[in-house]
C-alpha cells in the first residue's frame, strides 16, 4: 500500500492544518504544550510510514482523550455550581453545549476509528516489509 487510505489521508490533512496552527500559536505566544505540538511527530511518522507511528498516534489520542475528559469534568463541576455561567460564546454567538459535545465525540470517534483501522495498520506495516 503506497498511499494512505482516504480516511487516513483526510486525518493527515487535518493534522497538517493543526500543525500549522500549533506552530503559529507557538511563535506568537512564545509558549508550547504537548497537546498542540504533539501533532508534529504523529504527522511526520504517518507521512513517512515509520514503524513507531502507530504507537505515537495512539499515545497522542490518549493525551487528547485525557484533556477532553478533564475539560468535561471541569464543565460538569462548574455546571453544578453555577449553571447560568456555563456557556460557550464565540464572536458574540452562543454555541450550544450539546453541539460541542456531539462534535467532540464525533471527532474523537473518527480519530480512534482511523487509528485502530486495519487499513492504517497495513499502511504502516507495508513500509516495514519494503525495507527488508
Amino acid at each position: 500500500m503506497t498511499k494512505p487510505h482516504p480516511l487516513l489521508a483526510f486525518l493527515m490533512f487535518i493534522y497538517a492544518l493543526l500543525a500549522v496552527a500549533a506552530l503559529w500559536r507557538t511563535f506568537t505566544t512564545q509558549a508550547f504544550d504537548l497537546l498542540t505540538l504533539g501533532v508534529l511527530p504523529v504527522l511526520y511518522g504517518l507521512y513517512t510510514r515509520q514503524f513507531w507511528a502507530g504507537v505515537v498516534f495512539k499515545i497522542y489520542l490518549a493525551i487528547q482523550t485525557v484533556a477532553l475528559l478533564a475539560l468535561a469534568t471541569a464543565a460538569v463541576i462548574a455546571y453544578q455550581i453555577t449553571p447560568e455561567d456555563v456557556k460557550v460564546v464565540y464572536q458574540g454567538q452562543n454555541i450550544p453545549i450539546s453541539a460541542l459535545v456531539a462534535l467532540a465525540i464525533l471527532v474523537m470517534g473518527f480519530q480512534y476509528w482511523v487509528a485502530f483501522s486495519q487499513k492504517t495498520r497495513l499502511y504502516l506495516a507495508s513500509n516495514d516489509t519494503s525495507n527488508n
